[in-house]
């Protein structure tokens, strides 16, 4: 029987598998600044920027197995947006519920009670099969008295062999007004992923 040694996730072109919290997060930060004279709209920029410096620190602080982000200027505005695979185990005794998840990820709600549009469900990964699915707007504490809100995707994909295992890929962007936009793309980039052998064949999942 083949094994999984690795999985595979395509990344649009643009996004960058770096810190984003260093020079080329800085260098957009500065171009989108430029590009606008509103005080409102500036504060807004700097907000989205640190809140992208503190995605990234999270993706390093719970054990990011991939963590990636794009943050470009197009003529409409500015377009931020990361992703994330995580390694998480169900505890024994438990099913993999949006609770369970949320404390393997460490992720916390700036108000503790779970999104209002928050949707559940089964989606078909081509190269894995049916999966579980949580969508919504998660509300996050960047700072100490600074909330943002994020739409975000999580997908779980089982692990072969065991039914404690998945991998989750996590897919965020506080752009909320390109909600369904960044919903069709997180699910594109979702769609890519699959597992491999440690020579590059892929292994079936089901």
């Amino acid at each position: 029987m083949t094994t999984a040694q690795r999985f595979l996730l395509d990344i649009p072109d643009g996004w960058q598998q770096i810190d984003l919290s260093g020079e080329e997060m800085a260098r957009v930060r500065a171009q989108a600044l430029a590009s606008t004279d509103d005080p409102r709209e500036k504060a807004d920029i700097n907000d989205m920027f640190r809140q992208g410096r503190e995605v990234a620190r999270a993706a390093r602080r719970y054990g990011a197995l991939l963590a990636t982000g794009t943050a470009t200027m197009y003529p409409e505005g500015l377009f931020m947006a990361y992703g994330m695979v995580f390694a998480v185990t169900t505890p024994a005794g438990q099913e993999l519920t949006l609770p369970v998840l949320s404390a393997q990820l460490g992720v916390s709600s700036a108000s503790g009670v779970a999104p209002k549009d928050r949707v559940i469900t089964s989606v078909k990964v081509p190269h894995v099969g049916t999966t579980a699915r949580v969508t919504g707007t998660e509300v996050t504490r960047v700072t100490s008295d600074i909330d943002v809100k994020l739409l975000t995707m999580h997908t779980m994909m089982p692990v072969p062999g065991s039914s404690q295992d998945f991998l989750v890929v996590t897919l965020a962007s506080p752009n909320l007004p390109l909600k369904n936009e960044v919903y069709e793309l997180f699910d594109a980039i979702t769609s890519t992923f699959r597992l491999v052998s440690a020579d590059g064949v892929q292994v079936p999942v089901g």
